[in-house]
């Protein structure tokens, strides 16, 4: 198992990040939704660490930060880049700034830490966009001023924003230094719709998204190819929707269809990082594996990007 892990610098924040993040929420919550006890989840996290992976992501909503705060006590702070999140919204409510800087001070209670170095607000849907910028952006800027975050970033709903369209209105806002992309071989638009800003405005981006349900299940595959060729939004040249994604593992092109995904993603240019979420020590070393292997061949990559050109209404859930 290498422990050298790739490394490239996340955007204008100048960070030195491991090309592999630790998400610590997604369907396992570092194997607290999975019954795991924290030592367990501890675990993982340290086991992250002698893998390589330097950048951790949590949030308030995943309920993990107590732990990542636990497993990095007494480790040199530059050693690992934290990455946090809060929501614009409590309930059906949208918060005002003094309830997001009390929610960073919790945070960083939970973490143990002075300060965090990416701050999110997480999960901001198209119509709460207007709001951020008249009540929340100027508390981000203050609480960086303060010390208590290094950089600001934002993360997208993307299920239920599935064109990115928060993340095209925040691209008017040279304020976000890192963003949080839904991203994957299924649904390719942030390509397009996303990457060119972040590029040219030299903005870090972490990829969520990578890996999802029909991406790892085959009856999973196979229903959602079958929705997709219904609504025309592929065309599957007459193979059968269980057949039609067998090029990316025949031929030693991937020993997964798992593998495929991480590695398509690993190597897209848009993409700093790819985030990746368990609470199974053995997963989180086959995702490292998968993550240090080369990039897909160029004439898979094209059949990838030729089949699914026209999806956009999916994430793989």
């Amino acid at each position: 198992m290498p422990t050298d892990m790739d490394t490239v610098i996340l955007g204008r924040t100048g960070l030195r990040v491991s090309i592999m993040g630790l998400g610590a929420g997604g369907y396992s919550r570092l194997g607290q939704a999975t019954g795991s006890t924290r030592a367990e989840s501890v675990r993982i996290v340290h086991r992250a660490l002698d893998l390589g992976i330097n950048l951790i992501d949590t949030a308030e909503a995943y309920g993990t930060e107590e732990i990542v705060g636990i497993a990095l006590h007494g480790l040199p702070r530059d050693r690992v880049v934290i990455s946090t999140k809060k929501a614009p919204r409590d309930g059906n409510r949208l918060i005002r700034a003094a309830e997001l800087r009390k929610g960073l001070d919790e945070s960083l209670r939970r973490l143990k830490v002075d300060a965090v170095d990416i701050f999110h607000l997480h999960g901001v849907h198209p119509h709460e966009y207007t709001h951020v910028q008249a009540e929340l952006i100027p508390a981000l800027l203050d609480l960086r001023d303060q010390g208590k975050l290094r950089w600001i970033g934002i993360t997208e709903s993307w299920g239920n924003d599935l064109t990115h369209g928060m993340l095209t209105a925040a691209q008017q806002d040279d304020v976000w230094d890192v963003m949080m992309v839904g991203f994957n071989l299924l649904n390719q638009t942030a390509r397009a719709r996303v990457f060119p800003h972040t590029h040219a405005r030299n903005i870090g981006v972490l990829c969520m998204f990578a890996v999802r349900r029909a991406l790892t299940s085959h009856t999973a595959a196979t229903e959602l190819l079958t929705q997709l060729a219904a609504k025309r939004q592929i065309d599957l040249r007459g193979r059968h929707p269980s057949q039609a994604l067998q090029f990316l593992t025949e031929r030693g092109v991937a020993s997964t269809l798992a593998e495929a995904a991480y590695r398509y993603c690993r190597y897209e240019p848009g993409i700093h990082v790819v985030l990746s979420g368990t609470g199974n020590l053995a997963h989180l070393e086959e995702n490292v594996r998968s993550l240090h292997l080369p990039p897909l061949p160029a004439e898979v990559v094209a059949q990838v990007n030729d089949l699914f050109a026209r999806v956009d209404s999916v994430t793989g859930n």
